[in-house]
């Protein structure tokens, strides 16, 4: 009887249209993508380097986008940044349709994540810099949430380091997905993709880190502004902002042309069967 209850309950909650199940997964797997990457750049920051350095910030993330797709990747595909998305519309995965609902989670998800990142270390912001929340300088705290250039960065070459890195990410993760190529084995592809997000943080993350993803840096740099940094976080580095919305956006783009024209236009076809191609034929003349 209770089982039967059960089963009656979750029948009335479950969603039936996919687009809503795709809404959810993206909100929920970015959410994870920021507690994790984020978290690690709070704890590394706000303990003064004590807890942390570099080399786990890149596992934080790395992880994050691990658990993130493989979270949401059964129903969503598990893309937790736009310019994948967008690089999925462009090789004719994802509905041009469905494009702005998997952005709209994405950011969604984002600024929720930085929610929770917050509230986690509410007390080590509190003591940090007796409560002052600056957005640069040694006391910056900003950067935890989102990418900052270095001073010596124009911001061309942010954006070409931007198109760059997108690139580089949507050319793995077309290579771990296509079945035609080698491939990763059934299950594995979130380990893998996490991986290169692991190859681009040690390898490309000097210029402004490798924000890579216009939610992961948009949706916290939002929260920022709203939770007590100011709109100095849109004016800092000269503008900024932009350039980790733009740049992996046509990165993204970039590597999904790319990785058509050289990998897979070349996928020779699947011989046919000869047998069939017979017994197709025999068929057809017993009928006529």
């Amino acid at each position: 009887m209770e089982l039967e209850k059960i089963r009656k309950l979750r029948g009335k909650c479950m969603l039936r249209r996919d687009i809503i199940r795709e809404f959810l997964a993206e909100l929920l797997g970015t959410f994870v993508l920021i507690l994790f990457g984020c978290g690690s750049v709070a704890q590394k920051v706000l303990s003064r380097g004590t807890q942390g350095e570099d080399l786990t910030i890149h596992f934080g993330f790395t992880l994050g986008v691990m658990l993130a797709v493989y979270m949401a990747g059964g129903v969503s595909g598990g893309h937790v940044n736009p310019a994948v998305s967008l690089a999925m519309v462009v090789v004719g995965k994802l509905p041009i349709k469905k494009f702005p609902v998997y952005v709209a989670a994405q950011f969604l998800g984002a600024f929720a994540g930085s929610c929770a990142v917050y509230g986690l270390y509410y007390g080590a912001f509190a003591k940090f810099s007796d409560g002052h929340l600056f957005v640069t300088g040694p006391n910056g705290t900003a950067g935890i949430f989102a990418s900052y250039p270095r001073e010596d960065l124009l911001l061309f070459n942010g954006f070409v380091d931007q198109v760059i890195g997108t690139g580089a990410l949507v050319l793995c993760i077309l290579a771990i997905v296509d079945k035609k190529n080698i491939g990763a084995p059934k299950g594995m592809e979130p380990l893998v993709i996490g991986l290169s997000i692991l190859a681009i943080g040690v390898s490309m993350a000097l210029n402004c880190g490798y924000p890579i993803n216009p939610a992961r840096d948009l949706g916290p740099r939002l929260f920022t502004a709203v939770a007590g940094w100011g709109m100095e976080v849109f004016s800092a580095g000269n503008g900024w902002w932009w350039v980790p919305v733009a740049g992996p956006m046509v990165g993204g783009v970039v590597g999904a042309v790319i990785y058509f024209l050289m990998i897979e236009l070349h996928h020779p076809e699947p011989e046919k069967n000869l047998e069939d191609d017979n017994s197709i034929k025999y068929e057809l003349n017993t009928v006529n």
